[in-house]
């Protein structure tokens, strides 16, 4: 069984064993649940925004950067001659 001992700020170190063992990461948030005097961590991983890619369908296809920047440009012309403001 692995312990961790609490600061005087309220903080813990968890066990490198236990940090392995769950493929804990610098930024991933843990879930404190709290019924009577017990505690149970859940973790709530955080994901890399690469890994989200091509989860949802396109509509259409990727215009590429000079397609987004030219819709950009589209986009505030038309706001600043108040077009479909």
């Amino acid at each position: 069984m692995n312990k961790a001992t609490l600061t005087s700020k309220g903080q813990i170190t968890i066990p490198r064993e236990v940090r392995e063992q769950l493929g804990l990461n610098v930024g991933d948030k843990l879930l404190f649940e709290v019924e009577e005097d017990t505690i149970r961590l859940r973790v709530l991983k955080s994901r890399p925004l690469g890994e989200l890619k091509g989860s949802l369908p396109a509509e259409h296809p990727y215009p590429g950067k000079e397609g987004e920047r030219e819709a950009v440009r589209r986009s505030a012309v038309r706001r600043v001659l108040g077009e479909g403001a």
